[in-house]
């Protein structure tokens, strides 16, 4: 009888399976400290190990596993060029640059976002290793679609997809664009940015302001980037800078984006550094609340691929002001916290992928030169 009613209490879900590690480092040092802060933990289980990125492709022919933390800087080939490899030899595995916080490696790192690895990661430090292991961990909750880092079944990979915003009709895609776009992302949004502002001509005039979670000392090989995939100038803001036709700003590591009005019509940047809600800095949350006061109706929220909820309230104020609201798709976002919290409150006007909503403001762009 008290068989038959333990069966009877068990839960019909099977627990999550471990998610299977595999490190990519030639330091000794740094595999053991890396190791050290993924052992004990029943969500992970070291998969291997590996000096080298030709013994990680040996054994990732034999196995599968979920993520890779892979090293910039190693002998033979390095973690960079190799990206295009261990992203085919993974099938489907996410990966984290792990990097020294140097300028090398803050270039190597954000030229790897753009190329399709998930999230970055700075070497560990002997005396810094228990705020590196609360890092690590939740990075690779995220990834893991356990749900630590995209919020109590709100966006995170293992909750059911919520009901898709409708797609609009072609001919609606070329409606007039706005006087202002913002842009926020985290988690894979190096790479959804690219994909979205190569689409996009470098004619179209319409003034682009980024916030992307990253660390401040990669700021400024971020926004080299985005000039070079985007054929535009690209600038990290400044307080008072003002907003300029054709160009993208892209937030400080350390500072939020908000927007005052000029008296000849035009705006200028205005840095804050309190708190946001959301916990992040910067925040998605603060510049769209402010585009919905200066802006309204006429500017465009866009919300891509991150783990956690930053971007919903600043969007809420901003689809209540008469703005329109884009959220990455779930399929392609690498965490679908950040516009899956969007999008199950009914804040999405549109659900696209990155391509997409290039696409569509492609369609806009060209509409606008239309004489």
């Amino acid at each position: 009888m008290r068989s038959a009613m333990a069966s009877f209490l068990q839960p019909d879900v099977a627990p999550r399976p471990a998610s299977r590690i595999l490190i990519v480092d030639d330091s000794a040092v740094a595999r053991a400290l890396i190791a050290g802060q993924i052992a004990g933990h029943d969500r992970f289980v070291l998969a291997g190990q590996s000096t080298h990125v030709e013994g990680a492709l040996t054994f990732l022919a034999q196995n599968r596993v979920d993520i890779i933390l892979l090293d910039v800087e190693m002998p033979g080939q390095d973690g960079i060029s190799a990206l295009p490899r261990m992203l085919a030899a993974g099938r489907g595995a996410r990966i984290i640059i792990v990097s020294a916080s140097t300028p090398k490696g803050g270039a190597a790192t954000v030229q790897a976002l753009a190329h399709g690895a998930a999230d970055t990661l700075v070497k560990p430090l002997p005396q810094r290793l228990a705020e590196f292991g609360e890092i690590l961990r939740h990075k690779l909750d995220a990834l893991a679609g356990t749900g630590a880092g995209a919020g109590a079944g709100e966006g995170d990979a293992s909750s059911p997809p919520a009901a898709a915003a409708p797609i609009a009709p072609a001919s609606a895609r070329g409606t007039a664009l706005p006087e202002m776009i913002g842009i926020g992302a985290s988690t894979g949004g190096i790479h959804a940015l690219a994909k979205l502002l190569e689409r996009v001509p470098a004619s179209m005039s319409v003034p682009i302001v980024v916030t992307q979670h990253l660390p401040a000392s990669f700021m400024s090989y971020f926004a080299a980037q985005l000039a070079a995939v985007a054929r535009r100038p690209c600038d990290i803001a400044e307080d008072r800078m003002r907003l300029r036709p054709g160009r993208i700003l892209i937030a400080p590591g350390d500072a939020h984006v908000t927007f005052v009005g000029l008296p000849d019509g035009g705006a200028s940047i205005r840095l804050k550094h309190d708190r946001a809600s959301s916990g992040c800095l910067p925040s998605v949350d603060p510049m769209f609340a402010s585009m919905a006061e200066l802006w309204g109706s006429r500017a465009w929220g866009i919300v891509l691929t991150g783990m956690g909820r930053d971007g919903m309230e600043g969007a809420r104020m901003l689809k209540a002001a008469g703005g329109r609201i884009i959220a990455q798709d779930q399929a392609s976002s690498v965490v679908w916290g950040m516009p899956g919290a969007v999008v199950r409150r009914h804040l999405a006007d549109q659900v696209l992928p990155p391509e997409a909503i290039g696409a569509m403001l492609a369609a806009g762009a060209a509409k606008a030169a239309q004489p």
